[in-house]
């Protein structure tokens, strides 16, 4: 049954991201660009100096969480599998130009976050928890004037909570990689996950805090050395991103070629998906927030989306530079990094399950605390109940 609905739900999805929902994000991150001026570019300082001020911020006993906690629980989230695994097929289908669409979509999808948090937050309400719940249910209410849709958009956000596609990836590469039993590996991830999830957004910040920041330094370190080693080649690469994400790409090697349209398409969807643009996810999180000042903590998602791109364009850059793309015998877009990295790292065998397992951990730990608040808001009195048994049972079978 289930084999069957997901199918359903996949080509679904693959519709509506192949053909409207690219398109809605760029007219909607247009839009939202001129609107505010360009606000990305303008208050890009005054947004390091909004961070930098929460660092320095104590945490008083006030209701909700610290802004860092909260911010870091959102990058978290964002940072996963598909900044590693699921943007290099962009580049598989489209072809280099794909990665010029992956900055555009960062560049308008900065003000489409901002958008969300400042509404989160701005609309949101006090829990008995000593905390808030925020996000698109409470300000889509305000917008229609009744519960259907939010109640709609809280089914989607709970199915959606359950990231089973990435603790596949995680507990098979574990139990492939280390010759683990793969159901001890299945109780062990799904108890991490209910620990962390369970304990809230500033749990979650917590962990993220820890145990993101190291990692994500020490991959950019490892992919600019990859970039420098092939230094000669980066303007060819750089000019060939420019030119093919208007004209396509010609066949070389086991690439088949592609069109324009297909780097646009897959440009914009991955980097969306990645970022989360346009999804409410980080409206929802950064709404637990305990400033009284929507637009400042609105401001770090602009920092959050340049962070999360940054990450996508170093997985791109080295899969470009290496060559492996267009490898004659196509390779799998889950060892594409991999590959390349392995040509100028020893141990990448052992460093990138262990990378995956942490940025995959941090992402299904936030989504999975998103589900809960969603299913709270569906039934006060039995949705996380509901939701806990739903979601063990999802990644379990």
């Amino acid at each position: 049954m289930f084999p069957a609905v997901f199918d359903h739900l996949s080509s679904i999805d693959s519709f509506f991201w192949g053909y409207i929902a690219f398109v809605l994000i760029i007219l909607l991150g247009c839009w939202l660009t001129i609107q505010a001026r360009f606000f990305q570019i303008r208050a890009f300082p005054p947004i390091i100096g909004t961070f930098i001020q929460f660092l320095k911020k104590s945490a008083p006993e006030v209701r909700g969480v610290h802004p860092i906690k909260a911010f870091f629980a959102s990058v978290g989230g964002m940072i996963g599998i598909g900044n590693v695994v699921g943007i290099v097929t962009a580049v598989q289908i489209g072809g280099p130009g794909a990665l010029f669409w992956v900055w555009v979509a960062a560049f308008i999808g900065m003000i489409i976050k901002y958008s969300e948090i400042f509404l989160g937050i701005t609309h949101r309400v006090h829990n008995d928890r000593g905390g808030y719940d925020g996000g698109p249910m409470y300000f889509l209410r305000t917008a229609f004037k009744n519960r259907l849709v939010p109640i709609f958009i809280s089914i989607l956000l709970c199915i959606y909570g359950v990231e089973i596609y990435q603790f596949a990836v995680v507990t098979d590469t574990l139990a492939v990689n280390f010759d683990m039993n793969r159901y001890a590996v299945i109780g062990a991830l799904m108890a991490l996950i209910l620990y962390a999830s369970v304990g809230g957004v500033s749990r979650i910040g917590k962990i993220c805090s820890w145990i993101m920041p190291g990692f994500i330094v020490l991959y950019i370190v490892m992919s600019l050395w990859v970039i420098v080693q092939e230094a000669p080649l980066l303007p060819g690469i750089l000019a060939s991103v420019f030119v093919s994400a208007f004209t396509g790409h010609a066949a070389i090697g086991g690439f088949v070629g592609s069109s324009a349209i297909l780097a646009i398409q897959h440009g914009i969807s991955r980097a969306a998906y990645s970022a989360d643009i346009g999804i409410g996810y980080d409206s929802i999180i950064q709404s637990e927030s305990n400033t009284v000042h929507p637009e400042r903590q609105a401001r770090l998602a602009v920092l959050g989306v340049c962070v999360d791109n940054l990450i996508c364009t170093m997985s791109i850059l080295v899969v470009l530079a290496s060559g492996v793309w267009k490898a004659v015998e196509p390779i799998e877009a889950s060892r594409l990094v991999q590959t390349a990295l392995s040509r100028y790292f020893p141990y990448m065998d052992l460093f990138m399950p262990i990378f995956l397992l942490i940025v995959g951990y941090s992402t299904m730990i936030a989504y999975f605390c998103v589900g809960i608040k969603c299913a709270r808001f569906l039934s006060p009195a039995y949705g996380e109940r509901l939701y806990l048994i739903y979601g063990v049972a999802m990644l379990f079978f």
